[in-house]
């Protein structure tokens, strides 16, 4: 039972920055024909979009679905294990990544408020005359490895991000588990790095020519590399067999050619989320 909830911060919809890091669950042995159901909801605060200044509050949705022949529904990401082993995890995985606007990054699930609504009017918006990114389906695959049985190498490649969709984000963290923090509280630390493609950069970071036109920006080509780097720690409490309290902080800092691109306001973000999940 515990460590169904031990792992359950992997399927926390995190609001859907760019910079968002798509997660995988462990593997899970269950019973043929089996199959494991959480759902909630909570709040989350964040950058209104990559190396905004400003900060919205966001609805959180927890959703997790996994199957005993591994298929896996989390979040706003699907996939499944094909590997039958928990010290390697592999498999396909599908990520939808939200819409892009003058308002900022949208979730799947909506936001609680508009964010920066009610300045995209202004000049100090730095996405007014920028073009729309739309929602874009991101398809790939996960691979995890376990060092030992407290440290983990988690591994995620994503294809298809921007309207021309060929942006790609590699995704690689090492994580640690905290087994021994508390009766019924599971704490996990991690850091990571995300590596992009020059067409990534450019849909989140770049100004083209008719954008510069358009906005109050400068003409501006990103190149790929590593686009940031950043820590995360999750704290699950089993509030009892069936009610789980979720929370995690997350902080990110931009890097190389995204971190100098003229749409960002902040190198540095921090994001904070807690929500309450049921497990039927």
């Amino acid at each position: 039972m515990m460590a169904k909830f031990s792992s359950l911060y992997f399927f926390v919809m995190l609001g859907a920055c760019g910079s968002t890091m798509a997660q995988t669950p462990a593997v899970n042995l269950m019973p043929d024909g089996s199959h494991d159901l959480y759902i909630g909801l909570g709040a989350e605060s964040r950058p209104a979009y990559q190396g905004a200044r400003e900060t919205r509050v966001v609805a959180l949705p927890v959703l997790q679905m996994e199957w005993s022949n591994g298929a896996f529904i989390a979040g706003a990401s699907a996939g499944m294990h094909l590997s039958n082993q928990s010290q390697q995890e592999y498999g396909p995985m599908l990520l939808l990544e939200g819409r892009r606007s003058p308002y900022g990054t949208s979730t799947t699930a909506g936001s609680i408020n508009n964010g920066i609504a009610q300045s995209n009017q202004m000049t100090s918006n730095k996405l007014v005359g920028m073009e729309d990114i739309n929602v874009r389906l991101l398809a790939g695959g996960f691979y995890n490895v376990a060092i030992n049985d407290a440290l983990r190498m988690t591994n995620s490649l994503l294809y298809g991000a921007g309207n021309s969709h060929d942006g790609l984000r590699l995704n690689s963290d090492l994580r640690y588990q905290v087994s021994t923090f508390a009766p019924h509280h599971t704490v996990s630390v991690s850091a990571g790095v995300s590596i992009v493609n020059q067409a990534y950069n450019q849909t989140y970071f770049g100004v083209s020519s008719a954008e510069s036109l358009r906005s109050h920006n400068h003409i501006y080509t990103p190149s790929a590399g590593i686009k940031d780097l950043h820590a995360d720690m999750h704290w699950n409490w089993a509030l009892s067999s069936t009610w789980i309290l979720t929370s995690s902080f997350n902080l990110t800092r931009l890097n190389g050619s995204a971190a100098d691109s003229p749409l960002v306001e902040r190198t540095s973000s921090v994001s904070v989320s807690s929500a309450l999940a049921y497990r039927f």
